[in-house]
């Protein structure tokens, strides 16, 4: 087990004033003050950095701060650490200042751009070497000064290879994470997309889901089923369940198969807050995978991270800090408890953080660049959703450039189509694809294992391979290639399981590609639901339902609404004006957030099941609110004018593939904490002393997957646990899990 270095034995130099930063610039204002805003100035434009005001306003002044930028000194990075919004050192910019301190004294009098020829001129195990020795910020103030090729050139000399069951990141090889995720967490549809992603070639570096309950019920059963499957396939990899890492926590201590510990990351401080996580809460999870994991004594490493840009600025936590150098810090805290992997998601969140293909690219390319340098296992996963300007074929583009980069591994999305998070990311035919066009090939005890069951073959042993022209030993498709037979052989059964699965259109293939039938028919689903976004909210048609009171956020617009993370979370002046506290318990609140016609789909069906069930139960429900262009965060507003102790805030989430998907309604219980026993409770177990509001959320409401009237009897049962237990989220299956009361 690696030692973790205590926080307070970490040394960081005291925070100094801003300094000023000035250019000469015919015609043009060429200073900034701080290093924020250099460093912001000096990347490349992006929906985020905009919005946030950090972008430079055109080239001349970006070119500029790169300038400036790349005459920075190392040691001057260093002597200026990053502060949060009270001017001081936050944890994760503490835990980046654990570097290579010999390594550093060597090149600390160097400049950024002095570093960045250094680099470019040495070998790989030198550049990897002098990553150890860099903070977050140098790495991303380096990264600001490549372009696609220094990138692309740079990542490619750096080998990151890790062991946990299985080896991940050798030099020649291209591993895939098998994401087999369902909208209501079925296990038969699990089933089928593992079985159909390990015909592909797919899982090598792990067979992991999202639960879209994170209880420690679900997450319990989601990895004892994949645990199952892995020992009775036979396949060499690891198996994850993606829950809050306080909920996988519990599951151990259950006995659930817990073999890789999750947590997403954050670049500030204040952003690991709303995930309510903290320094210490990671160090405790580490030290008991360690002492009492499944593979404890096996693997080399057990821990697994995503990140990606911008979570930091939709949330308001980014502490003026621009994208690229919060996930950069990122990357500096991972490399704390030497994972087995990291993805990176950067695409996963829309348009007011990467608005079209290029700004997903080139920040992909970065992240990818500025993870292997500072020590980090790259997995990537340029991703994209529905109301962003990102395409399938920039995700492409993407992929064949990070490939050249020398990624460790891709994701295996059946037909490139996430179920239950709704966005779009890479799939196993991807890997296998661009397996074939860079001469990669699995990780070594997978291949075996594939070539075992003929899944894939040595170029000149399969059918593939005979017409091969010059692939030598290439790694290329056998006969059962995507044959999910072999391993549900029983046709019932096989019927059964793909019936459960949403979107699934045919296991044929063309090489290594899905059949044009499948593709076509995948890309028109993708269509229609790209087309929801169209639709507006229609508030006639919703009076039927309930006698609702409208309100307004300050989003004036849809293109405004989906540029900006902030202006659906806050009431207009007009509407926060007509609201006052009220002596209900609960208040329900109706908006389209993304999909209008999931809140006419679901809500008529929903709401009156919800209303009735709570009243007869004795809860008092204010009358319900109907918002256009609201976000999450809009009920935390209500929850504060009304007084209400809980919220329940029905949106539509942003369409999934189909039609059925593209109406999915989500409910968000806002639980407001009141001052006293229960928000010293919240802060204790959250270790955010500030922490007011916890949020329970239920998903994937559409009649593909839980049906409106369904939810309706869920919610009520779930608000009637929340008041009981004065809690919510984590805190509540907590409470919940222990029967404690």
């Amino acid at each position: 087990m690696k030692e973790l270095t205590p926080l307070d034995r970490i040394e960081v130099p005291r925070p100094r004033l801003d300094a000023a930063y000035a250019a000469r610039l015919p015609g043009h204002d060429g200073s900034f003050r701080g290093l924020k805003r250099l460093l912001g100035a000096a990347d490349a434009s992006k929906a985020g950095d905009r919005l946030a005001g950090l972008a430079a306003p055109d080239d001349a002044a970006r070119e500029a701060a790169r300038e400036l930028l790349g005459e920075l000194t190392l040691e001057h990075l260093h002597d200026h650490p990053l502060t949060d919004e009270r001017g001081e050192v936050d944890a994760v910019m503490r835990v980046n200042y654990d570097i290579d301190r010999e390594a550093f004294a060597r090149i600390a009098s160097l400049r950024v751009g002095e570093l960045k020829d250094h680099l470019l001129r040495a070998p790989g195990p030198e550049v990897a070497r002098l990553g150890r020795a860099l903070t977050g910020v140098m790495a991303a103030a380096l990264a600001k000064l490549c372009d696609v090729h220094e990138l692309v050139y740079l990542a490619r000399k750096i080998s990151r290879p890790t062991r946990a069951r299985t080896a991940l990141g050798a030099p020649g090889t291209l591993a895939s994470r098998l994401q087999p995720n369902h909208p209501t967490d079925d296990l038969r549809g699990i089933t089928l997309l593992l079985y159909w992603g390990l015909s592909l070639g797919a899982g090598d570096a792990l067979l992991g889901v999202n639960p879209a309950a994170g209880t420690v019920e679900t997450t319990a059963a989601i990895l004892r089923l994949l645990d199952r499957i892995r020992r009775a396939t036979g396949v060499p990899t690891q198996i994850c369940c993606l829950s809050h890492l306080k909920v996988q926590l519990a599951a151990l201590d259950q006995g659930a198969p817990v073999e890789i510990l999750f947590q997403s990351l954050a670049g500030t401080e204040a952003c690991f807050s709303e995930f309510d996580i903290t320094v210490d809460l990671i160090d405790e999870g580490y030290r008991r995978m360690a002492a009492r994991g499944p593979l404890a004594g096996e693997a080399e490493q057990f821990m697994y991270f995503e990140t990606g840009q911008g979570s930091e600025l939709t949330y308001g936590k980014h502490n003026g800090t621009d994208m690229a150098t919060t996930e950069a810090l990122c990357y500096g805290l991972a490399r704390r408890w030497d994972p087995f992997m990291l993805n990176n998601v950067t695409g996963f969140i829309g348009p007011e953080t990467h608005l079209d293909d290029r700004e997903m690219i080139l920040a992909n390319l970065q992240d990818h660049f500025m993870g292997k340098l500072l020590g980090v296992p790259m997995g990537m996963a340029p991703c994209y959703t529905l109301h962003a300007n990102v395409t399938l074929e920039g995700q492409q583009m993407a992929t064949q450039l990070l490939t050249a980069a020398g990624a460790n591994y891709y994701m295996d999305v059946c037909l490139n189509t996430d179920r239950m998070l709704a966005y779009f990311d890479t799939s196993g035919h991807d890997v296998q694809t661009l397996r074939e066009i860079h001469g990669r090939a699995p990780g070594g005890e997978f291949l075996a294992w594939a070539l075992a069951r003929g899944i894939l073959a040595r170029a000149g042993e399969g059918e593939e391979g005979e017409d091969a022209e010059g692939m030598g030993g290439a790694i290329l498709r056998g006969p059962r290639f995507g044959d999910v037979r072999q391993f549900c052989p029983d046709a019932a059964e096989l019927a059964e399981i793909l019936a459960a699965t949403p979107a699934a259109h045919g296991f044929a293939t063309a090489g290594p590609r899905p059949a044009n039938a499948v593709s076509r028919r995948s890309r028109l689903d993708e269509a229609v639901a790209r087309g929801a976004l169209a639709c507006e909210l229609r508030e006639d048609e919703l009076t039927c339902v309930a006698a609702f009171r409208v309100v307004t956020t300050t989003a004036a617009s849809k293109a405004e609404h989906l540029g900006s993370a902030d202006a659906g979370a806050r009431l207009s002046a007009e509407s926060a004006a007509r609201l006052a506290p009220e002596d209900a318990q609960v208040q329900i609140v109706v908006s389209d957030g993304l999909s209008a016609e999931a809140v006419h789909h679901s809500v008529p069906d929903l709401l009156p099941v919800l209303l009735d069930g709570l009243g007869a139960r004795g809860v008092t429900v204010g009358q319900p609110l109907l918002a256009r262009y609201g976000r999450v965060k809009l009920a935390e507003a209500v929850a504060e004018r009304l007084g209400a102790r809980l919220v329940v805030l029905l949106l539509g989430e942003r369409p999934g593939s189909g039609e059925l998907a593209s109406r999915s309604l989500s409910a968000y219980l806002a639980y407001r904490l009141t001052p006293g026993v229960d928000q010293e409770a919240a802060a204790a177990f959250s270790g955010n002393p500030a922490i007011g509001f916890e949020y329970t959320v239920v998903s994937n409401i559409h009649a593909g997957g839980l049906p409106a009237a369904e939810a309706g009897g869920v919610l009520v049962e779930k608000v009637l646990q929340v008041l009981a237990r004065r809690a919510a989220g984590n805190r509540l299956e907590a409470l919940l899990a222990g029967g404690a009361t």
